[in-house]
């Protein structure tokens, strides 16, 4: 192989190792200038209209910093290609080796990556502002420029095709016995019949604490995993002493050598605002979540009181099934309106950085979130049932009695809920999230197909610039430039969104992971087909993020682990207060036929009657808990009905039996809590976080460096002499 000049061939190879040239090492092509960013504008044939003099203002000001800008016209758009020049990330370099963020890292050893020279121009694109103090983001609100993208690789995008597998799913269902009732629930029906199976049984049973217990040391050992992971990759970037609120420095210096820096500052008044804003944010979901509720109490009565048997015979379940569907179009609703009430109290905050302002949002939305995902889960699985009254007393809302909870226990009701909301998250949004930007590009790509046959052989075609590098001709620019733009829009929130999608599927396979066992196996799957597509519409289907250097994933780790405390708690609340767990051991134990030594008959016998009170219809109070219908069936008159309880049959007090069994509850969350979080502390010791060939790299790494400022040292007294 031949070059023209060593200088050429190093930057031809440096282009490649690096990302920059997208072309085969071959000597017949010549290196290629490309361009770091483009920006769109609509085209304004006035000289004098304002958009124009804006457009021309903003134009010269990059100029003026030394970046070239090329203008290709376009129908009715103005492409402007934007390239930095070399001198600007040479002194980005130097200020990453004298500082404290990055003095050894993998932009100052080697050469600038194309994703820092993306994320260079994109700060210096935002920091630009024109005479009339207006940057390029008041600039594109006002339409002065339609958009601004960094490009895709040529060479990414043709060989980016992947392949879809299809995962085969053996569905396995578990039939329990059948379990016979007193009384259907609710109970003004009071109808003899048979319950075909015990639902609850499939995930309330003896080894659902084991799984809980499993689960909860699970996620200390995969964020444990995950830091061992993140560091042999920040060992392998050399990025472990990375700061952002530094490199921000650098990149202010970078843009403007006489720039000032922000203060920081702080002021109670916007705290105690932003704090009452919060609040008043979160009573608001949580009142959407009490609106549920109230759906629900109002539509499974009058679904009992429909045409259609089938919904009559199992109107609560409907109803529940329902409301989960309502709550997902409340999460779809409210995530928009918690996205746009998090920005504004960032601004309200005034931080003095980007990475600042990055890590208040993130906490500020996912609180919002998660209060909206499991306001009304928690409803489900602590407080229903258990705040509707006794027989005659019941609470009403509207005349409207509290619902029950389903016939074979409160965890059915849960598990219904959280199945439905996790089947229409993760298969609805992975839809949307495909199918959307899929048909936006199929629809925009006949232009680029156009500009594609006038192009021909372009690369023939080659002129000259100014620095006397060779770039391609105008129409293959326009060409990349446009297959560009015509694919979706990405901004800083669409990261954001996969992280926040992740976080709230690691939550809903923690927390109540007891009362929905499938939950892992849901995610498993969902996980195994997201991770093609989003591949595919990264690179194929929308505009190129720009790219961000770091060392870990932010406050996203804080976020994770607290979500795994949470899941402890929320776990042993489930299997102790809202399960029948612990009611089927008091019995066992206390009141079943073995505690009285008994070996004959089975340790159960009887314990479904031994949770049933009983109501006797002749009290005046309760008589108006039942319509005359409800109290004949097959024509003899109703008495007494029974209702899951502990209560006396005289005067409905709560008898010794309850309290012993909420004495064993409360116990046992206590019990379970310490045991969980003692092994996951036990876990967290026994995982390193940094394996230990990251620590020698990292010791050799301090080594090295010392070393070779002791050299340059050495080197400059020399010279100085």
């Amino acid at each position: 192989m031949f070059f023209k000049t060593a200088e050429e061939s190093f930057e031809l190879l440096d282009r490649q190792r690096d990302g920059y040239s997208t072309e085969p090492l071959v000597p017949s092509l010549p290196t290629q200038r490309i361009y770091d960013y483009v920006l769109v504008a609509p085209r304004v044939e006035d000289d004098t209209d304002q958009k124009a003099q804006r457009q021309r203002g903003f134009i010269q000001k990059l100029e003026e910093k030394n970046i070239t800008v090329k203008r290709i016209d376009h129908e009715d758009k103005v492409f402007f290609g934007i390239r930095a020049p070399n001198e600007m990330f040479k002194n980005y370099k130097y200020l990453l080796k004298v500082s404290d963020s990055c003095n050894w890292c993998g932009d100052v050893r080697g050469s600038v990556t194309q994703a820092t020279r993306i994320r260079i121009v994109h700060f210096i694109l935002h920091q630009t502002f024109i005479n009339t103090g207006e940057n390029l983001e008041e600039l594109m609100k006002k339409g002065v420029f339609e958009t601004m993208f960094c490009l895709h690789e040529e060479l990414l995008r043709r060989e980016s095709g992947f392949v879809l597998s299809v995962a085969g799913l053996v569905y396995q269902t578990a039939g329990s016995s059948r379990c016979s009732w007193c009384c259907s629930f609710p109970l003004w029906t009071c109808l003899f019949q048979h319950q075909p199976s015990n639902v609850s049984h499939l995930f309330d049973n003896e080894g659902t604490v084991a799984f809980a217990m499993c689960m909860a040391i699970w996620a200390t050992l995969f964020l444990e995993l995950w830091k061992r992971h993140r560091a042999r990759h920040v060992s392998k970037w050399k990025v472990y002493d990375w700061c952002e609120e530094e490199e921000e420095l650098i990149l202010e210096i970078v843009n403007d050598p006489n720039c000032t820096p922000k203060q920081f500052s702080h002021s109670y008044l916007r705290s105690t605002l932003v704090l009452i804003l919060v609040t008043v944010m979160l009573m608001l979901i949580i009142g959407l979540a009490h609106a549920l509720v109230v759906f629900r109490v109002v539509a499974a009565p009058l679904m009992s009181e429909g045409s259609w048997e089938f919904i009559r015979d199992h109107a609560n379940t409907v109803a529940v099934m329902l409301g989960a569907v309502l709550h997902y179009v409340t999460i779809q609703i409210m995530t928009r309106v918690n996205r746009w009430v998090s920005l504004k109290l960032c601004d309200i905050e005034k931080t003095n950085s980007f990475a600042a302002t990055e890590r208040n949002f993130t906490v500020k939305m996912f609180t919002f979130q998660f209060f909206t995902l499991f306001s009304s889960l928690f409803y489900v699985a602590f407080f229903l049932g258990r705040i509707n009254g006794h027989p005659g007393n019941y609470v009403r809302i509207a005349g409207w009695r509290l619902e029950e909870c389903h016939p074979s226990g409160c965890l059915t009701d849960l598990f219904i809920q959280m199945a439905v909301i996790m089947l229409l998250k993760q298969t609805l949004n992975n839809i949307f999230e495909f199918i959307v930007p899929w048909l936006k590009s199929c629809v925009k790509r006949k232009t680029a197909k156009k500009l594609e046959r006038k192009c021909g052989h372009c690369y023939r075609k080659t002129c000259r610039d100014e620095h006397g590098s060779i770039e391609p001709c105008d129409v293959c620019k326009l060409r990349h430039w446009l297959s560009n733009y015509h694919l979706a829009h990405t901004d800083a929130f669409s990261l954001f969104n996969e992280f926040l999608e992740m976080v709230v599927q690691f939550s809903f396979t923690t927390i109540f992971v007891a009362a929905f066992p499938l939950a892992p196996l849901l995610a498993l799957i969902n996980n195994i087909f997201e991770i093609r597509l989003d591949a595919i519409k990264m690179v194929r289907l929308e505009r190129r993020l720009v790219p961000r250097k770091t060392n870990d994933i932010g406050v996203w780790t804080k976020v994770l682990e607290a979500i795994g405390v949470l899941a402890v708690i929320a776990n042993g609340l489930v299997i102790g207060v809202s399960s029948d767990f612990i009611p089927r051991l008091v019995y066992h134990y206390r009141y079943g036929p073995c505690a009285n030594g008994s070996t004959s008959t089975h340790c159960m016998q009887g314990y479904i009657n031994d949770t049933l009170s009983t109501a006797f219809v002749r009290d005046q109070a309760v008589r108006t808990d039942f319509t005359p219908n409800q109290m004949i069936t097959d024509g003899f008159n109703v008495t007494q009905c029974s209702y899951r309880d502990y209560r006396s049959a005289a005067d409905y007090t709560l008898t010794s039996q309850f309290w012993l069994v909420l004495a064993v509850r409360f116990a046992f969350v206590i019990l379970f809590e310490h045991v969980v979080v003692v092994c996951k502390f036990i876990a967290a010791w026994f995982v390193p976080n940094n394996p230990i060939q990251v620590k020698n790299d990292r010791l050799h790494d301090k080594l090295a460096r010392l070393k070779e400022e002791l050299r340059e040292m050495k080197r400059s007294k020399s010279t100085d002499v």
